[in-house]
């Protein structure tokens, strides 16, 4: 019997071929890899793992700096609003004090104004150069103290003010308004505002 010439030929193809294919290679096993990532989750790394105690000090430390660093701003700007109150105190007492230092002076020196006033008006028969020589003093004398802040009250025909005004007594007057000054019996003054001394007044009343 004769043999197939071409037999031998065909099994070398079949043999290559099956040397080409690519072996399948073998997967890892499912329990390996849970193996692995239990390893990698217990691994310490730069965020994990046990606690540093020195970093937890240090942290303290940290909270504790920052909590008196807030506390010294918090007295700093107390002290400075302390400072600035007092500050402000002081400028307001030396104000006063530069605008009413004269009140004693001016309380002494208003009886000369009224006897320069009283002088004038009982000088109606005196020669016109004596009264006049007594009206350029007492407007001198006027002037001086409206420089250094003093004004005078004289509210003839003026509403009573009980704040600047004096009553010495009320009079049934049916021409006026109750209330009203009918006569000033001496003058007040003021300094800077505040008062010196009250306008001694008469006020009607309705009758």
């Amino acid at each position: 019997m004769s043999r197939d010439p071409q037999k031998p030929v065909d099994e070398e193809i079949e043999r290559a071929e099956r040397d080409g294919e690519p072996q399948p290679t073998q997967a890892p096993l499912e329990g390996d890899l849970d193996a692995v990532a239990d390893e990698l989750e217990h691994e310490p790394g730069e965020n994990g793992g046990d606690a540093n105690p020195e970093a937890e000090v240090l942290a303290a430390r940290v909270e504790e700096l920052e909590q008196a660093l807030t506390e010294a701003k918090d007295q700093s700007m107390r002290a400075a609003a302390e400072a600035q109150n007092a500050r402000r105190r002081a400028e307001q007492d030396a104000e006063k004090a530069r605008k009413f230092a004269l009140e004693k002076f001016v309380k002494e020196l208003l009886p000369v104004v009224d006897s320069l006033e009283k002088g004038l008006e009982s000088m109606q028969e005196v020669d016109e150069t004596h009264r006049e020589g007594v009206s350029m003093t007492l407007k001198m004398q006027l002037d001086v103290l409206a420089k250094f802040g003093v004004e005078q009250i004289d509210p003839q025909g003026e509403p009573f003010d009980p704040q600047f005004h004096e009553a010495m007594s009320m009079v049934p007057n049916p021409e006026l308004d109750p209330n009203t000054v009918m006569d000033v019996m001496q003058k007040g003054y003021t300094l800077n505002g505040r008062l010196v001394r009250p306008a001694m007044v008469i006020v009607s009343k309705s009758a």
